[in-house]
């Protein structure tokens, strides 16, 4: 049985995209590489995300290339033993 990516599951892709699930549709998943604050212009023009994020389009003839590393419960999750998001 083939990997079926979930949200909130960490991935390794190619040799070097990792990241996060951040999305998952019937077609593709997003997954989370960078995550970098907003500066003050960009939050003031829009306070709904702290947050810049960068995002790699994986559709699903590409899920057998992902490998599971683990899952976290929420994106809220503390880290303790994070894995550093590199790209």
């Amino acid at each position: 049985m083939s990997y079926e990516p979930e949200v909130n599951d960490y991935v390794y892709w190619k040799p070097h995209i990792e990241g996060w699930v951040y999305f998952k549709g019937e077609e593709y998943i997003t997954i989370e590489t960078s995550v970098s604050l907003k500066d003050e212009t960009n939050y003031e023009a829009c306070r709904l995300h702290k947050n810049d994020r960068l995002l790699i389009v994986c559709y699903a003839s590409q899920w057998k290339e992902l490998k599971y590393v683990k899952t976290r419960q929420s994106v809220y999750e503390e880290e303790t033993d994070s894995i550093p998001l590199t790209c």
